[in-house]
């Protein structure tokens, strides 16, 4: 190959990953606002700026397109919950907690719950949604006991851990109707202090 070739190349490469990446965030994008019914790739193509043959050329099928949307942001969430600490929690569980539970009130999570609701009645979608968020709520959970400065060797830690995820989740499924932030920074008051006592010889 040569030096013209290579130069033509690399410019290419990366039009195509920019590309992806704007039919990755608008997909999401859709998908929160207009729900699985309303989000075809016709929709997203023509909000990504592309045609639909360039979105086709990325991702093949609609399944393919939005469980790929909804993995490329839950990975940003996760490197953006790291990036919160950088050098760690430094024992601020409140702060860790208020970070989780943005983790679900944000654009993703109301994403993903439309995926979830398409794929319990698409077989098609159903293996690849399960197998994903399984994937990501592992991580999840990881950097949770991480940041918490957790020790699950411990009886009850992790089971508690989990409960903090899991009640993070309740108030992002409740932010789909209301925003109400100041009882939501109330519980996140109470959880922070629960899991001071809960975990509090973990460390």
């Amino acid at each position: 190959m040569s030096t013209v070739d290579r130069a033509e190349r690399v410019p290419k490469q990366d039009r195509s990953r920019a590309t992806r990446q704007r039919l990755l965030e608008a997909a999401v994008s859709c998908l929160a606002e207009h729900g699985w019914a309303g989000s075809t790739v016709s929709v997203v193509a023509e909000r990504a700026g592309v045609s639909r043959g360039a979105a086709q050329h990325h991702f093949p099928t609609r399944e393919d397109l939005f469980t790929a949307a909804v993995e490329y942001v839950a990975e940003e969430r996760s490197t953006a919950l790291r990036a919160l600490f950088p050098q760690g929690a430094a024992g601020d569980r409140h702060a860790v907690v208020a970070a989780l539970v943005d983790l679900y009130t944000g654009p993703l999570f109301r994403a993903a719950l439309h995926l979830w609701v398409a794929a319990s009645n698409e077989d098609q979608l159903r293996p690849r949604v399960t197998e994903l968020e399984s994937r990501v709520g592992r991580e999840t959970h990881r950097i949770a006991v991480e940041l918490l400065a957790a020790d699950e060797s411990v009886p009850g830690v992790r089971e508690t851990v989990q409960g903090l995820l899991d009640m993070a989740r309740g108030l992002g499924l409740a932010n789909l109707l209301t925003d109400d932030a100041p009882r939501r920074e109330r519980v996140v008051e109470q959880w922070a202090g629960l899991l001071e006592e809960a975990l509090g010889g973990s460390r």
